[in-house]
């Protein structure tokens, strides 16, 4: 996960190398906070995740410092993204991310006949997961119960899904949707002679409240 870059401090200064120009950092600050911001990040979380020193990520922000090169591809690893999106400032688009085709992480059941795209942002993944979902016929998906109260959302795009979630089960078809108990067993059966296509969104017991 990209998010998770090198650990350790800077001792609470800049280190000596290349700097952004003045012109550059207002707009570079004002970035920093938009996206750590949009991720729901601290100081202290980006800090720790990025190995620079919170005191300096807050001068940043503030447009008190001028920040070495070095320093900002930590932050923009950190915050998924690249130094060329963070230098470009606010007047960039209000995209946040656009992750490549090949950087969207691919799940396959054991049976082989399940794939599961997650397509949801990952540093949120202890709150919501979002997930395109295919299946072979007769492709089954186990799952083991996720933390007490997740409540798991299934829109069916195409295909004859049945889904068991401790001793009950039901069927959904094509434009059907189920939400259902996810803090037990559970499993999801392609009964269709075709492939069945699927989105499925996890909504995590931690999901819209807040955190003490």
């Amino acid at each position: 996960m990209s998010r998770q870059a090198g650990q350790g401090g800077n001792g609470g200064r800049e280190a000596k190398g290349v700097s952004m120009a003045d012109d550059k950092s207002a707009d570079l600050g004002k970035t920093i906070q938009r996206l750590r911001k949009a991720y729901n990040l601290s100081l202290g979380e980006l800090s720790e995740q990025s190995g620079v020193a919170k005191s300096i990520i807050s001068q940043i922000e503030r447009n008190e410092t001028n920040p070495t090169l070095s320093t900002v591809v930590k932050l923009s690893r950190a915050l998924d993204t690249t130094v060329d999106e963070v230098l470009r400032g606010e007047t960039q688009s209000l995209f946040v991310e656009h992750q490549q085709k090949s950087a969207v992480p691919i799940l396959e059941s054991q049976d082989g006949l399940c794939r599961l795209a997650i397509a949801g942002p990952l540093n949120l993944l202890d709150y919501f997961q979002w997930y395109d979902f295919h299946a072979k016929p007769k492709g089954v998906l186990e799952s083991s119960p996720h933390p007490t109260g997740t409540i798991e959302h299934l829109y069916v795009v195409t295909g004859e899904l049945e889904v068991t979630t401790g001793g009950e089960t039901r069927v959904a078809r094509t434009g059907e949707a189920l939400r259902y108990r996810a803090d037990v067993p559970h499993k999801i059966v392609n009964i269709g002679d075709t492939p069945a296509h699927a989105v499925m969104m996890l909504a995590l017991r931690q999901f819209g409240v807040a955190s003490t």
